[in-house]
């Protein structure tokens, strides 16, 4: 079981990522906004972050950008999944310290295959 911690600002993303997550028998913790997510992990240290990209205020590649620099985070894998879906997001995504990228609407499945596989050890 591995704790992960989502952030977006669609309540209803939020609320299928929680249910999918909790079912495979995740832990889960979320944020609505890049700032409060940015806080949240860095207090929660959790083992994955899932990161929305178009958020009011921060995006979520800055977000990305602050949490893989950060000696404290910088070791916590970031799954990007984001309804952007130019090849150019997903360089610029993994530029910015993500280790992986979905676009919206995820598939369940790959979702958690992803996952499996960006969880440490």
């Amino acid at each position: 079981m591995a704790h992960i911690f989502i952030i977006d600002d669609s309540p209803t993303d939020v609320r299928v990522f929680t249910t999918l997550l909790e079912k495979a028998g995740h832990r889960v913790s979320s944020a609505a906004s890049a700032e409060e997510g940015i806080v949240g992990v860095k207090r929660e240290h959790p083992d994955l972050v899932i990161m929305d990209v178009i958020m009011p205020g921060m995006n979520g590649f800055q977000a990305t950008r602050d949490l893989s620099r950060d000696a404290g985070t910088g070791h916590i894998p970031i799954l990007i999944v984001t309804t952007k879906t130019m090849e150019t997001d997903r360089v610029w995504g993994l530029r910015q310290g993500a280790k992986d990228f979905l676009t919206k609407p995820v598939d369940a499945k790959a979702l958690l295959q992803r996952i499996d596989t960006l969880l440490p050890g």
